[in-house]
């Protein structure tokens, strides 16, 4: 469990931006996948910044791409950006490394 993950919440006109940071495995894909489900139905954008995450764990992005999937009318709202948003992005398969650490 990664237990420096975090999600900062920042709500716009335009929609609700989610800023990771820490290190993302299945613990942290759970914890996302919450609190996109906890937003308003009515929620026009939903930005996620990835610039914040150290490292991402492929059990992780297996867990968010399995379980977001079946929101199709959710996940179409979502927009990925920053370094490691292509990664995150819905239907993006990892490259099958374990474990990928993106200090620099």
């Amino acid at each position: 469990m990664a237990s420096n993950f975090g999600i900062a919440v920042d709500r716009s006109s335009d929609g609700v931006g989610l800023k990771l940071a820490g290190d993302f495995d299945a613990t942290s894909a759970y914890e996302l996948i919450y609190a996109i489900k906890k937003l308003p139905e009515d929620t026009v954008k939903i930005s996620i910044h990835t610039n914040g995450l150290k490292s991402i764990c492929s059990f992780g992005l297996n867990v968010f791409h399995r379980n977001m999937s079946p929101l199709d009318g959710v996940s179409k709202k979502i927009v990925f950006t920053g370094n490691n948003a292509s990664q995150l992005a819905i239907g993006e398969i990892e490259d099958g490394d374990r474990h990928k650490n993106l200090s620099r």
